[in-house]
């Protein structure tokens, strides 16, 4: 009908679907009437059913049902899994009735799906068949019979999922005693469905041959047979036994079926094992029908024997065992010896091909059911049968599989015991069957184990071991029949034929060393028949032979066999009464092959030989066996000085006469063996003294320490060994012997680093470690005293260790005695009780608290190190803890640690190790909970500095932080010590007093975290306080410094990762308490205690009640103290209003009491005003009244006494005292400006502003002293006064006004501000001009802010009147004014500053001059109208210069970031000042250029066209914007109207305003890119097309984005808003559709524009559209519109420009002056001059610079027009 390529019906949106049809036919009229079903055959019969009458019957189903139903006779895969999902869904929704009425359906469906090719849908039809089963229950009986053989071929599923659906399904709807009456019920019809699919199913009548491929129709049908096959043995065996018999019958058909018996030999290996299960089945409920069909069932199952399939074999061997025990007579329907058996062997042979696991269990069953007349000669056919076995055991394939060769040999052993049970007659042919067994079978077996290494851990000696004990037993039993001497011939036959093999295998000069370690194993195995008892406990099931009276044995059912549980068991359970008929061969055999191996030892040095021997000793160890030895060997010499005669014991006479050569050879490398020799010697000795005796010898002879260490690591494996020489571990020799070796081991451990005797060292490190730590009985293996002298040793070599300088020199030695330490510690139960163990401990811990750079000691090190110390305090914790004993080792690591925190110096590495390993120590400490409490209270106190200690740390700290506070006004000081002399803080070690209170600090938190409850809580409580109350001094220390260095700012990190923040620490405790100690503290020292306590009430947010607490009175605060005047001054902005009103008044009492004595001192004048400026500064008193009088006051002090004024002069020779005496009176005056007061009368303003004059003459004079505190705060105050009382009066109001002297205004203009400005302007240009580089935060920076804040009050007339000196630049082309052009060159090089405030200064200066420039390059603007070639004229050379220069900055600074990611500028940091500077310089040239006129800008655009300034600008500027542009809150995908970005917030660019610095520079760089698209936007535009792919994009989507619509609305605003009139043009605009429109008319002509702005605005062309027109020609219009277009893309300006030039140029058209044929205008669109050069030819005027661009890009001099020359 149709295909996916081909072209859809026009007006048809979806695809075609028959579903859907389905569905809109089913809405339509209920039902699908005519419809026989929606399958591709006959037999794919759909839902519908096929009768009269269907339209009923539909109706009774619900509608989504219907649907689903029609769903699942699709063909498509996919479609019927979600149907049936669907149909599942809906059983479980809906109601059981609507369920009920899908039944009559459901049988058709489920009988045709659950066999679908798909195993996903095939499941899907169980599980949702089991929801159907949910809901309509017992209604589904009547529909059972048509479902039943289907549902069980289900169960029997080969996909499992399916299979385990299916029976879930079963189990739902029946129980399980009622499954099999289910099954009864409809036995008929599943039958006949099986023998139906059996017997008649094809492919090709399951699946229809035109539709479905051949592969898919095989596999399909495979997997039905199979499952059908299946399907009828579960009939069988779930059917109760009296229908099972009624079936015999109806089976005949099937049985007689040829077809049927050929599924045996079929391809599919499922369908033949299949087969075989229901053979099994028939067997085993239906025998005589098996009986019957005999001549088929037997050849069909025993000669597939041989059948190798995974799949099919365990099913065929089940079948074989059944078919041989149900047919008596089998063996008579198959030719056994050509048939049968060639096969078995062939696969005996081969190792069962994978599957001996399966097939060998059933071979002694099998050949228990051979007859007689089969195995005939039995010699051949037994030797055939083991021979067959034995060979496929050696198969690779069984060699590779465990389980496999256990299987093999257990399956041997079981039939070799029953053969030999079943010959155990004395005739010749069981003799010949006996020795056939022994002699040929069972040694050879043992000769293939001995040489194949994978066999050698199997099962075959513990089984042999088991064979002998039945022997062993029954050969002991007294039976009238002679059986015991039978057993006893076998055995004496196996033990002789044994022997002579294993002498074989060792008498050989190249004896297979596994080969003999396999002898010495099976030896042993033999010897201890419990072992072999052992090994067979794994077993859960063996086969026991009955007595041999009896002839057969019952294998009905082989997997019945009994458990061992028979006499046999019993017998080896009790003590073994006949071991003596196998101690005697097997001693004999023993001594033989020790005699041989000790000849090959003596004469060929064999090592393998001394091994085997080693073993044999171990295991065989007697007198007998080392006299044996003793006589065979050859007379070896001894080097020792015993007399071995004296001995008569002949395992020592061995011992020293071969043992300790062998040991004493220095060229072997394994001694593991002769130390097993050594403790078989030691077992034979009678008693203890002897052997330690000898052991004492042997510690005395120059062995290696390797052997020792055998020695006592086998002893402390087990019990026996270690009593055999715990009298020599106790013993002085190996006790002085192992203290020699640690002094020697330390001592060359330092000493040496080769690496060639690490391991002969690591050896003896082993050993130490192991005499130290290693207990026996709760007792240390040597005596406690020599331990304490190892540990000594130890100790001293860590401590000198620890000041070795070489790197790595230490390393080895250091990690041995680490690891000896560490097991030490663990292990050894009170080993810290020893104060040589402390010590050890103390140096360890020393190590892991210092920093590596010193210790040099790499990580793995340090990491083992502090495991071990850790270990050992955990020993210690335990030991001291609980026994309240005063522990050394914590007492010195207190007294170690306080001294490296306060008298060290310590780098911030340093001390976060050191504040880890206290805190790993207390951790430790914490972990034994109440006990350790009063080790942990005495550990503080130890490591807590007391009050004068304290006092010292804080004395030590650098007072560079004054510097701060003093300059803000929240501190007044007025000495020498602080004032002058300011330490500059450059040192890279930490200050001790933030070592101690950080170190201190974590030890509370952690105090604190497991609230430990001390004794003396009270104490306690007032130590910990006080340490919170130190570290937030050291907190608020660094918080003052204005730069603090590298060191500090990791200092307050490690504080973070440590936890210990000012937030974590002032939770703790009593805040109250807190601030009561930073109060008093404050009142007496003042200072940074007094900005600590601020900082705490700001923190809590504490209310004024509670400040109060603290001083309950003002009168508190007097007479004042420096501590008092900083106290108030901080506490000044938390006080109530009326406490300050009351502080006011009372220090206003006290200055005019104030004697002319006292003006400089604290408790003075000085400190009077302090106060009085800190509450005036930070409240609103009403004191109109007081603050005028105090000016007075301060008047009749300059009236009394001149001196104390520091007006004019120089500051070289003024005190501190004179300095702060003036800083606070000039810190007062401007208070006069905020408050309101009665008028102030002409000579008090006189005083004022000329005091102010005098003081900044003064800091002008004095520049060079601008370091200096005092000084510098001086002059900041005096510049803050002039800014205060600039901005009085710019911003005074006429009110104010009248209330002011009369000539006030006018004196302050003429003459004060003036005087101020050129003063200040003079001082800014000699101080930046002094230094050319001062960062933000140097000494400089304050005066520079206060300085630059004054001059931003600069006039424009006053900077044109400027007095600065003359300076100007060879060759540099400027048309302004000489003082003008003097300013700029001494003001834009200052752009370049390193200084934020200065850069802000000279911009905020320069500003008011940029709108006043262009003018001066209008009177120049002619000569630039007719050249030829495109003009250019520069913007101020003076800026374009400092440009310049920025540029190379930026470039640096910036190239290796990509346009389009922001780059993240440090505030206040170099780079931060270039950037700064650079768009601070840009925004001046745009403000210029705002400034020009249309003909200006022309020229200008074409400059910056020329030398690519404004390219380089965009690209940086795409790195300083940041891609989400938004002021505040979290980003959104669409700026939407409300959102504020830095496009829509005016940027203010203040010189003190440091908030914002870190979103200063993008806020700058988007305010520039804002001003470049609106008055550049065709240079913007012309950038923009020719940028590389990626940067288009991104700046097409940044702008349209955040730029276009802010851009767009000031457009469309400025066009409504435009005060600009058009003769004859009327412009308005439409701002919802950014539309402008333009509608010129002059005469009868009318026309009317339409400018659409694009959304990308300005980068995207403003279309041009056409509305009405009147009167005008077509292609006239065409031109004008093409105009317009062209000027607006094209000129750089704002619409409302664009169209007054389009204006103009109609306007020379009507006038009569002809459009330039070139560029067809009247009006240039660059320089807007008019067509001047005419063609003599034609006569026609072009533009000179169209005619400059025809000549030069055409290579011709012709006329455009007529093509003659032109002239």
């Amino acid at each position: 009908m149709g295909g996916k390529n081909k072209q859809r019906t026009k007006g048809n949106v979806r695809p075609s679907s028959s579903g859907r049809a389905a569905e809109l036919l089913a809405k339509e009229r209920g039902t699908v009437p005519g419809f026989i079903g929606f399958g591709t055959s006959q037999s794919d019969l759909g839902y519908v059913p096929a009768v009269q009458g269907a339209e009923e019957i539909d109706c009774l189903v619900d509608a989504d049902f219907r649907m689903v139903l029609r769903k699942l006779s699709k063909r498509d895969v996919i479609t019927k899994l979600k149907a049936m999902q669907e149909f599942a869904a809906l059983c479980k929704e809906r109601e059981s009735a609507a369920v009920k009425g899908v039944l009559p359906y459901w049988p058709r469906i489920y009988c045709k799906i659950s066999l679908d090719h798909d195993r996903r849908v095939r499941e899907a039809t169980q599980q949702a068949f089991e929801q159907l089963i949910l809901k309509v229950k017992k209604h589904l009986a009547p529909y059972l019979k048509s479902i039943m053989g289907y549902w069980l071929v289900a169960q029997c599923d080969m996909y499992s999922p399916a299979a385990c659906a299916a029976k879930v399904a079963f189990e739902t709807a029946f129980p399980s005693s009622k499954q099999p009456e289910a099954l009864a019920f409809c036995k008929e019809e599943v039958l006949n469905m099986l023998q139906d699919h059996l017997l008649k199913e094809t492919p090709d009548t399951l699946s229809d041959p035109q539709t479905v491929p051949e592969e898919e129709r095989e596999a399909k049908y495979f997997r039905i047979l199979t499952c059908s096959l299946l399907a009828l043995k579960k009939l069988l065996c779930m059917l109760p036994q009296n229908e099972t018999h009624s079936l015999e019958e109806k089976l005949i058909p099937l049985q007689s079926q040829h077809k049927f018996w050929k599924y045996g030999k079929h391809s599919v290996p499922q369908v033949r094992s299949a087969f075989f299960e229901v053979v099994s089945t028939f067997c085993q409920l239906l025998p005589e029908s098996m009986k019957a069909e005999a001549p088929r069932v037997c050849p069909t199952v025993l000669l597939s024997i041989d059948d190798s399939d995974a799949v099919v074999c365990p099913a065929l061997w089940e079948a074989v065992l059944y078919i041989l025990v149900t047919i008596e007579d089998c063996w008579s329907h198959v030719n056994a010896k050509k048939g049968v058996l060639p096969k078995l062997w062939i696969v005996l042979r081969e190792g069962g091909r994978g599957l001996a696991t399966v097939i060998y269990p059933n071979l002694l069953p099998l050949i228990s059911k051979v007859p007689h007349g089969i195995t005939e000669p039995k010699l051949d056919f037994y030797r055939t049968f083991f021979s067959s076995v034995i060979q496929g055991l050696s198969s690779e394939r069984a060699l590779a599989s465990h389980s496999e060769c256990s299987a093999i040999i257990s399956a041997f052993m079981e039939c070799l015991r029953f053969v030999m049970v079943q010959n155990l007659g004395e005739e010749d042919e069981q003799k010949q069957i006996q020795q056939m067994l022994i002699c040929d079978q069972l040694i050879p077996l043992i000769e293939v184990v001995l040489k194949e290494t994978r066999l050698q851990t199997g099962p075959l000696f513990y089984q042999t071991a088991e064979t002998l004990n039945s022997w062993e037993a029954k050969a002991e039993m007294l039976n009238d029949d002679d059986t015991g001497e039978t057993f006893q011939r076998l055995l004496s036959n196996f033990w002789d034929r044994l022997s002579k093999m294993c002498l074989l295998h060792v008498d050989t000069t190249d004896a297979n060393e596994r080969s003999l370690i396999a002898i010495s194993c099976m030896l042993q195995i033999l010897q201890s028949p419990e072992s072999a008892m052992k090994s067979s406990k794994r077993r859960t099931v063996k086969i026991r032979f009955i007595d041999e009276n009896e002839a057969e044995i019952n294998t009905e059912n082989r997997k019945s066999a009994e458990v061992t549980n028979s006499r046999e068991s019993e017998i080896l359970t009790d003590p073994p009464q006949f071991l003596f008929l196998r101690k005697e061969p097997l001693e004999d055999l023993v001594c033989k092959l020790a005699e041989l191996s000790i000849v090959y030892i003596s004469e060929h040095k064999s090592d393998c030989h001394l091994k085997f021997l080693s073993a044999l000793l171990n295991s065989f160890s007697s007198s007998r066996l080392f006299q044996v030895l003793l006589e065979q060997e050859n007379g070896v010499q001894t080097e020792s000085h015993v007399d071995i005669k004296l001995h008569e014991n002949p395992s020592v006479r061995f011992l020293y006469q071969n043992l300790i050569a062998w040991l004493k050879e220095d060229w072997r490398k394994e001694t593991d063996f002769l130390v097993d020799i050594l403790y078989s010697v030691l077992g034979c000795c009678n008693i203890d003294t002897e052997r330690k005796n000898i052991l004492d010898d042997l510690t005395k002879m120059d062995l290696k320490w390797n052997i020792f260490l055998q020695i006592i690591q086998k002893a402390c494996s087990e019990s026996v060994k270690h009593s055999l020489v715990s009298g020599w571990l106790k013993g002085d020799v190996l006790g002085e012997k192992l203290v020699i070796l640690a002094d020697d081991l330390c001592n060359k451990g330092l000493k040496t680093t080769t690496s060639s005797s690490q391991l002969y060292c690591s050896e003896k490190w082993t050993l130490l470690s192991l005499v130290l730590s290693q207990h026996v009985k709760n007792e240390s293996l040597i005596c406690e005293i020599y331990v304490e002298r190892i540990i000594d040793k130890l100790q001293a070599a860590l401590l000198e260790a620890k000041d070795l300088s070489e790197a790595g020199n230490t390393e080895p030695s250091v990690s041995f005695i680490c690891d000896v330490a560490s097991n030490f510690f663990s292990s050894v139960k009170g080993c810290l009780l020893m104060p040589s163990s402390e010590d050890l401990l103390f140096t360890i811990f020393q190590l892991c608290a210092q920093n590596q750079a010193t210790t040099r000691l790499s990580d793995s090190l340090v990491n083992k190190l502090k495991h071990t110390w850790l270990s050992g305090l955990n020993s210690l914790v335990h030991q001291v803890g609980y026994g309240q004993k005063e522990s050394m080792f914590l007492h010195k690591s207190a007294l170690w640690v306080k001294n490296e925190i306060q008298s060290s110096s310590l780098d911030v590495k340093s001390l976060h190790v050191l504040i880890s390993a206290v805190n790993d120590l207390l951790t430790k400490l914490l972990e034994a909970n109440q006990p350790s409490y009063c080790l942990l209270s005495a550990y503080f106190g130890q490591i807590t500095p007391n009050s004068s200690e304290w006092e010292k740390l804080r004395e030590s700290l650098p007072s560079e932080w004054l510097h701060k506070p003093l300059l803000q006004g929240r501190l007044s000081v007025n000495c020498e010590h602080s004032g002058r002399e300011v330490k500059l803080y450059k040192t890279t070690k930490l200050p001790n007093h933030l070592c101690t209170a950080a170190l201190l600090s974590k030890i509370v938190l952690l105090i604190q975290e497991h609230k430990v409850v001390f004794e003396n809580y009270d104490a306690e409580r007032k130590t910990i306080e006080n340490i919170i109350a130190e570290l937030l001094y050291s907190l608020q220390w660094i918080e003052e410094l204005y730069d603090p260095p590298c060191l500090l700012l990791e200092f307050l990190n490690m504080l973070q990762v440590l936890s210990i923040t000012y937030e974590d620490l002032s939770t703790f405790g009593n805040t109250a308490n807190l601030l009561q100690i930073l109060f008093n503290r404050s009142k007496e020292y003042g200072r940074l205690w007094a900005l600590a306590l601020v900082r705490l009430i700001h923190t809590k947010n504490m209310v004024s009640s509670k400040i109060k607490q603290l001083y309950k009175m003002t009168d508190r605060f007097f007479p004042l103290t420096e501590g008092n005047l900083h106290t108030v001054q901080s506490l000044s902005p938390f006080l109530p209003e009326e406490e300050k009103e009351e502080l006011v008044i009372q220090c206003t009492a006290k200055l005019m009491a104030c004697m002319q004595t006292e003006l400089f001192s604290t408790d003075g004048a000085f400190g009077y005003l302090a106060i009085l400026n800190s509450c005036l500064r930070n409240g609103s008193i009403d004191c109109r009244e007081l603050l005028p009088g105090i000016l007075k006051i301060i008047m009749s002090w300059r009236n009394d006494s001149e001196d104390s004024f520091l007006f004019s002069c120089n500051l070289k020779e003024a005190t501190p005292q004179l300095l702060g005496f003036n800083i606070e009176m000039i810190r007062y005056l401007p208070l006069l400006l905020k408050y309101p007061t009665s008028p102030l009368v002409d000579n008090e303003w006189d005083f004022i502003m000329c005091s102010m004059l005098a003081w900044l003459e003064t800091t002008s004079e004095s520049p060079s002293l601008y370091h200096v505190p005092l000084v510098q705060i001086f002059a900041c105050v005096s510049c803050d006064l002039a800014s205060a009382l600039s901005a009085y009066f710019q911003t005074v109001t006429p009110e104010a006004i009248t209330n002011l002297p009369v000539n006030l205004i006018t004196e302050w203009k003429e003459f004060f501000s003036e005087g101020i400005h050129n003063l200040l302007l003079t001082l800014l240009v000699k101080v930046t001009g002094e230094s050319k580089d001062a960062s933000e935060k140097s000494f400089q920076n304050s005066v520079l802010q206060s300085l630059g804040e004054v001059l931003t009050y600069i006039s424009k007339d006053q900077l044109l009147n400027h007095k600065l000196p003359a300076k100007f630049v060879a060759g540099q082309k400027t048309n302004l004014p000489d003082n003008l052009q003097t300013l700029l060159n001494t003001l834009s090089p200052l752009l370049l500053f390193r200084a934020r405030p200065v850069q802000i200064t000279i911009y905020r200066m320069l500003y008011k001059l940029m709108r006043e420039l262009p003018k001066f390059d209008n009177e120049d603007l002619k000569s630039y109208g007719d050249e030829e070639e495109e003009s250019a004229l520069s913007p101020p050379a003076a800026l374009m210069s400092v440009l310049a220069t920025q540029e190379l900055f930026l470039e640096n600074i910036l190239e290796c970031i990509p346009v389009g990611e922001f780059a993240v500028v440090q505030p206040l940091s170099e780079e931060f000042c270039f950037i700064l500077g650079y768009l601070l310089t840009w925004k001046l040239i745009l403000t210029f250029f705002q400034a020009a006129s249309s003909q200006l800008r022309a020229l200008y655009s074409q400059y910056l066209r020329r030398t690519k300034n404004l390219n380089k600008l965009l690209y940086h500027l795409f790195r300083l914007m940041p891609e989400n542009p938004v002021v505040s809150g979290p980003a959104t995908e669409v700026a939407d109207k409300d959102t504020k970005t830095f496009f829509t917030e005016e940027l203010c660019l203040s010189v003190r305003d440091t908030a914002v610095l870190s979103s200063q520079i993008p806020h700058l760089a988007c305010s520039v890119y804002h001003m470049t698209l609106k008055d550049l936007p065709a240079m913007v535009r012309l950038w923009w097309n020719s940028c590389e792919k990626r940067v288009f994009n991104v700046v097409d989507k940044f702008t349209t984005k955040y730029v276009s619509s802010v851009l767009s609305l000031q457009e469309i605003t400025s066009v409504q808003t435009s005060t600009q009139l058009f003769n004859g043009m009327m412009v308005k605009a439409r701002s919802a559709t950014r539309e402008v429109i333009a509608t010129y008319s002059v005469d009868d002509i009318f026309i009317e524009l339409i400018i659409h702005l694009p959304p990308n605005y300005p980068l995207g062309s403003i279309t041009v559209e056409s509305g009405k027109r009147v009167g005008v020609a077509v292609q006239q219009w065409r031109n004008w519109m093409l105009q317009l277009s062209t000027y607006l893309t094209h000129q750089n300006g704002s619409i409302m420009e664009g169209l007054a030039l389009w204006k103009n140029n109609v306007d020379k058209r009507f006038e009569g002056i002809e459009d330039c044929m070139i560029c067809f205008s009247v009006i240039h669109g660059s320089n807007y001059s008019l067509p001047k050069k005419a063609c003599r030819t034609c006569k026609k005027k072009f533009h000179s610079a169209c005619l400059y661009k025809w000549f030069t890009s055409s290579n011709k001099s012709t006329c455009p027009l007529c093509r003659e020359t032109f002239f």
